[in-house]
């Protein structure tokens, strides 16, 4: 099954769509993803291979999840998703997170942890009433893609209207040096907004005047004019 999948994303590649992959996901020496290697295949064309691939072992799946092609992570990241949606018990979806975790380091770019981390990780961790101190740690990390995973992973406890985690992790992140990472954050307080404005609200009354540019504009940005204006001018 492994060698299958290989030869359907090898067939997929497009060396036009690569080199502008190379550009877009910033690879260059000391950027964000320096050194990513991108066969150039859309993300529609991974998310059905790896619906399709979606029974691929854990043993298989080890060989590819931290490979230096960037498709190859991002498809076996997508398979964790659709085999924690196919999962019924609570021992395969722990095996299916456990894996995601022991691997995480693979998924080293924000498209990977964005379409991936809130279904396996957030889901899990949301589902079951797990410890969360492992978000909380992520969102220590010196690491820049654990600590996109840590504010990434309360997506799934949004969906569910509990908004803690998020203000908790939020606050954590305010004096992050990423641009990455303000962007993920504003994004998160955005989500909660749109559940419940009055909560994103007194965040922002609270943080705005010290909060990263880029994050208050992502967080306001569904806000009606007049008021994203003046948290703007403030």
């Amino acid at each position: 099954m492994l060698s299958d999948l290989k030869k359907e994303l090898n067939k997929l590649a497009n060396k036009e769509k690569a080199k502008l992959c190379l550009r877009f996901f910033k690879t260059k020496k000391g950027e964000y993803g320096e050194g990513d290697k991108f066969l150039g295949i859309s993300g529609p064309d991974q998310r059905k291979l790896a619906k399709k691939y979606q029974d691929i072992n854990f043993s298989d799946l080890q060989k590819v999840v931290c490979s230096p092609l960037h498709e190859y992570r991002q498809t076996s990241f997508l398979i964790l998703v659709y085999k924690y949606q196919a999962a019924k018990e609570e021992k395969t979806k722990k095996e299916i997170f456990n894996f995601y975790i022991k691997n995480h380091k693979g998924a080293n770019n924000w498209d990977i942890v964005d379409i991936t981390t809130p279904h396996v990780v957030g889901q899990y961790l949301y589902e079951f009433g797990h410890d969360t101190s492992l978000i909380y740690q992520y969102a220590k990390s010196k690491d820049m893609w654990e600590r996109r995973i840590a504010i990434l992973a309360t997506y799934a406890f949004i969906r569910n209207n509990i908004f803690d985690h998020t203000l908790k992790i939020s606050e954590i992140l305010l004096h992050d040096q990423q641009d990455l990472i303000h962007k993920a954050v504003g994004w998160m307080l955005r989500e909660v907004g749109k559940r419940d404005e009055t909560v994103e609200e007194s965040f922002l009354k609270k943080y705005y005047q010290i909060m990263p540019r880029t994050m208050l504009r992502y967080a306001i940005e569904k806000f009606e004019e007049t008021k994203r204006l003046k948290y703007l001018k403030k």
